[in-house]
């Protein structure tokens, strides 16, 4: 999904690779300095874009480019900036300011996202400018790594290794975390969606704009609801499809993602059995079977791949969980597993991975160009911003106690996903301890209304988590409720898309609690 754009400028940074080290694997210690309680942010404020055209594929020369210049700590401006890669569809008709859309994640690069399904959002453009950034860390904005470390690891959790010898788990995890100081630089101790809300409004005042219009997906709604609590009085027309939760920890998200990847799985399993070209045969029960062996063969016996290295089981559930989030992937998704099933040809899942070797450089807080970006970035981000946002952190002697009672929990969620759900959570051991700051204060927003899309079929943000949050977010919150399947609705309803860009083009807000019904899908 991710086609990158290019342009080098660079950027200054203060933080040197000892200071990053420290800051991860000493995690609690006191810093022996106190961060001024109202650091002087104006210069960054005072900033304004300015757009050029984009290179690179044809997809992104429909795009204009900039950047947006901002802290790399916001409690010490002035120990460094991090440039942040934006873009931009202009407004076909008269423009009311910018859009600003997120796609999800963590670790979705939003500009070769737009690039490569800007269609989708065309019609927008009628009234506004749509502009996407890849966050800090992500894409082309400083793309933090983990190199190998963290494949290694997550093999040792997928094979059953980590229930034999968990001393050897923790090393193995431990290790993966230093291999993310390594490769990350330092914007690493500086991700996670405070800072993302934080740099959201500076680019917000940028485009000149008095308050924030905003999409958000999945992820995209955890950053849009945490800009509610820390900018209120900055709130615009927010639209949040795919509603993540605020407040269950990492360990519970995991269960529900698995347990919803499983039935999404189900599902593309019921319908690849009625076709002849299914590589998990007729048979329902023995397909579901079969499965659960290919995934156990691979992670016993990786198999070659072209970039080097090898293809894991656990590389395979990471790349048939992304092909799961809509009915419009399932023929591409079986196609490249009957690749892999009858000629062991990895490429077909590989262009549904998140994961991989990544190159052996650093990247100290500037813009990259597409062939520089990790391959690892997404499932590097994805575990660095998850693990910045969750408080809950259990030692060494709780996961020893414990990886037992976790892997079985996990593997009855589900026998295909469980295992590599369980591996995400246990790779914020060694990382510093998150913040309480979204579970404890992200709450009561008092803002204009908001538009929340709950999806009832969705596999990665169950329907239960848009009514929680709604029910935290108070009076502020709208619910919609999509009675179809898949991963958010706004591309998959054409009922949903209509509602969002009523709301988001004229401020015309369903009544809370209106539903879309199944059969509207396209």
């Amino acid at each position: 999904m991710l086609a990158k754009l290019s342009t080098r400028p660079a950027v200054r940074s203060c933080a040197s690779a000892g200071v990053v080290t420290l800051a991860l694997l000493g995690a609690g210690l006191p810093t022996g300095t106190t961060a001024p309680s109202q650091p002087d942010l104006t210069r960054f404020y005072r900033q304004k874009v300015t757009w050029s055209a984009c290179g690179g594929t044809a997809a992104a020369k429909k795009l204009q480019c900039a950047k947006v210049t901002v802290p790399l700590d916001y409690a010490r401006p002035g120990a460094g900036t991090l440039d942040l890669a934006l873009a931009r569809r202009p407004a076909t008709g008269r423009s009311q300011g910018s859009l600003v859309l997120n796609f999800g994640g963590p670790g979705g690069a939003g500009i070769s996202t737009l690039a490569a399904s800007g269609k989708d959002y065309l019609a927008l453009t009628d009234g506004y400018d749509v502009v996407t950034f890849d966050p800090r860390g992500v894409g082309r904005s400083s793309p933090v790594s983990c190199g190998e470390g963290t494949g290694e690891a997550s093999s040792v959790t997928g094979n059953g290794a980590g229930r034999r010898d968990p001393q050897a788990l923790l090393a193995l995890l431990r290790k993966a975390a230093a291999e993310c100081v390594r490769y990350s630089g330092p914007v690493l101790p500086h991700i996670g969606t405070i800072n993302v809300s934080r740099d959201l409004d500076v680019i917000r005042q940028a485009l000149g704009d008095d308050r924030l219009n905003y999409l958000g997906f999945s992820y995209g709604t955890r950053i849009g609801a945490v800009y509610a609590a820390q900018f209120p009085g900055k709130v615009g027309r927010m639209a949040l499809d795919g509603v993540d939760t605020l407040t269950e920890p990492l360990s519970e998200q995991g269960l529900a993602g698995a347990e919803g990847q499983q039935t999404a799985l189900d599902d593309f399993l019921d319908w690849c059995v009625k076709d002849r070209g299914c590589p998990f045969g007729r048979d329902r029960r023995k397909a579901g079977e079969q499965v659960v062996k290919l995934v156990r063969s691979l992670d016993a016996r990786p198999v070659p791949t072209g970039l080097g290295g090898g293809f894991s089981g656990q590389d395979l559930v990471g790349a048939m969980g992304q092909g799961l989030y809509g009915k419009e992937l399932w023929p591409t998704l079986e196609r490249a597993l009957l690749s892999l099933v009858d000629n062991g040809d990895t490429r077909g899942v590989q262009t549904f991975a998140a994961g991989g070797a990544a190159p052996v450089h650093r990247f100290d807080g500037r813009l990259v160009d597409e062939a520089d970006v990790p391959v690892d970035n997404l499932s590097a981000a994805l575990m660095a911003v998850n693990c910045a946002d969750d408080p809950d952190r259990p030692g060494a002697g709780q996961i020893t106690q414990d990886i037992a009672r976790l892997r079985a929990d996990y593997e009855k969620a589900s026998p295909v996903f469980g295992r590599y759900r369980l591996a995400e959570l246990l790779m914020c051991y060694g990382r510093p301890r998150g913040t309480d700051f979204i579970r404890d204060r992200v709450k009561d927003v008092d803002t204009p209304k908001m538009l929340l899309v709950g999806t009832r079929g969705d596999p990665a943000t169950p329907y239960r988590w848009t009514v929680e949050t709604a029910h935290r977010l108070g009076a502020s919150a709208v619910v919609l409720d999509n009675k179809g399947e898949g991963h958010t609705g706004y591309s998959s309803s054409k009922c949903v898309r209509h509602k969002v860009d009523d709301f988001l083009l004229y401020g015309s807000l369903p009544a809370d609690g209106s539903s879309c019904p199944a059969d509207r899908a396209e």
